[in-house]
C-alpha cells in the first residue's frame, strides 16, 4: 500500500471503551489514515460507559504504535476531516459536550438504525441531533459500514425525512479485514462451530442451535457459550467454551464450518467474525442480512438448511474448496489497501461532496 501524504488533518472522535468491533475497526483505520496526514484521537467519556478513562487494548496498541495524540473530552475539536465513530454512545445523554469544526464531518454508523421488523435499535435522532448541534462543517455525511447497515439507515432516514439534513456516503465505510485466505482443509470434515461475545442477542433460539449443531456432527464447538453454561443447557455433543477462554486461531483449527445466526430481533451490522472465518479458510453459513456484505463468499441460508448444506460440502470436497476460494476477492475489497484508495478518493473530491 502506498500513497503520498496529502496534508489533510484528521480528528477521530471515539468512545474508546467499546470493547468489540468498533475499537478494532478504529484501530485498523488509524494505521491507514496516519499515512495521509496528521491524526489526533479525541476520546469522549459518555453516560453509557461512565467516568473512567479506560481505552480498549486493541485501540490503545494502535495509538501507541503510531504515537498519536490522545485527548480526552476536549471542548473544541478542529480538523479538516473529523471522523466520528459509532454515535450510539450518545444515546443516554442529551448534549455532546463540545464543539466540532471541520471541512468534512463523517459519522460512521456502526450500529444498525433498525432491528428486524423495523423497530428502532436506539434513539437515533437524539444521537444525531447532538452531533448536528455541536458541529460547524461544510459537509456532514453518514457512513454506513455494510449493506445491511445501509439498508436500516436508508429506511430510518426515509421515515424521518425533513427533520435531519444528513447526506449518506455512496460507498460503505467498511471494517478493514485481513485479505489473506488460508488454505482450506482437504477433505473437509463435519466439524461445526460458532463464536461471539456471550450476549443473548448474538445467539439464535435454542431450537435453531439444535438444528445447526446436531448430535451426528463430528464436532460442535461453541465459543462464548457463557450464558448457555450458566443456564446448565445439557448438550453432550456440544463443546461449550467461555468467551475468551480459547484463542480464536485455535478455535478455527477445530472447525471446518462457521455456522452463525443471531436472535430473530437482532442482526450484525458488519460481521467481523465472518470475515475472520473466511480468512481462516472456512465455509460460513449465515442469514442473508448478515451475509450480504460478503456476497457469494458466504452461504446464505436458514438454520433448517444448515445440515443439508454441510453434508453436501463434506460429500463434495471440490465444492468446499471452491466456496472457500470465493472469499479472496471479497476480502481484498475490504482490505487496508482498498480502504486507503477509498479514503484518498473521498479527500480528493471537492469539499462538501459525499460519494
Amino acid at each position: 500500500m502506498s500513497g503520498r501524504p496529502i496534508g489533510t488533518s484528521f480528528a477521530y472522535v471515539v468512545e474508546p471503551r467499546f470493547s468489540g468491533g468498533t475499537s478494532a475497526a478504529v484501530a485498523a483505520e488509524l494505521r491507514v489514515t496516519a499515512q495521509l496526514g496528521p491524526v489526533v484521537v479525541h476520546a469522549r467519556r459518555s453516560t453509557m460507559f461512565g467516568g473512567d478513562r479506560h481505552v480498549a487494548p486493541v485501540l490503545r496498541q494502535a495509538i501507541d504504535e503510531l504515537s498519536l495524540p490522545l485527548i480526552w473530552d476536549a471542548p473544541e475539536i478542529k480538523a479538516d476531516v473529523v471522523i466520528f465513530h459509532n454515535p450510539s454512545f450518545l444515546k443516554f445523554q442529551t448534549t455532546f459536550g463540545g464543539r466540532i469544526f471541520a471541512r468534512q464531518l463523517i459519522v460512521v454508523t456502526h450500529e444498525n438504525f433498525l432491528r428486524p421488523g423495523g423497530v428502532e435499535a436506539f434513539d437515533v435522532a437524539t444521537c444525531l441531533d447532538q452531533i448536528d448541534r455541536a458541529t460547524l462543517a461544510l459537509s456532514k455525511c453518514l457512513a454506513p459500514i455494510s449493506v445491511h447497515n445501509r439498508a436500516t439507515m436508508t429506511e430510518w432516514l426515509s421515515a424521518h425525512r425533513g427533520r435531519l439534513d444528513w447526506k449518506v456516503l455512496g460507498s460503505d465505510w467498511f471494517n478493514i479485514c485481513v485479505p489473506d485466505v488460508s488454505e482450506p482443509r482437504d477433505p473437509p470434515r463435519d466439524r461445526r462451530g460458532r463464536h461471539s461475545r456471550p450476549t443473548r442477542e448474538k445467539f439464535p433460539p435454542l431450537a435453531d442451535l439444535d438444528l445447526c449443531f446436531p448430535p451426528h456432527s463430528e464436532a460442535n464447538v461453541i465459543l462464548g457459550a457463557d450464558f448457555l453454561m450458566a443456564a446448565e443447557v445439557a448438550r453432550p455433543h456440544w463443546t461449550m467454551l467461555a468467551f475468551g477462554s480459547l484463542d480464536v486461531a485455535r478455535f478455527f483449527e477445530m472447525v471446518d464450518f462457521l455456522v452463525y445466526f443471531t436472535a430473530p430481533t437482532w442482526r450484525e451490522s458488519f460481521g467481523r467474525v465472518i470475515a475472520e472465518a473466511l480468512a481462516a479458510g472456512k465455509v460460513v453459513l449465515t442469514d442473508p442480512d448478515t451475509g450480504a456484505t460478503f456476497g457469494d463468499a458466504v452461504v446464505a441460508c436458514r438454520p433448517e438448511e444448515v445440515d443439508r448444506l454441510v453434508q453436501g460440502f463434506v460429500a463434495a470436497p471440490d465444492s468446499y474448496t471452491a466456496q472457500v476460494q470465493r472469499a479472496k476477492p471479497v476480502l481484498e475489497a475490504l482490505s487496508a489497501s482498498a480502504f486507503h484508495r477509498r479514503l484518498v478518493q473521498l479527500l480528493e473530491l471537492e469539499a462538501g461532496v459525499c460519494v
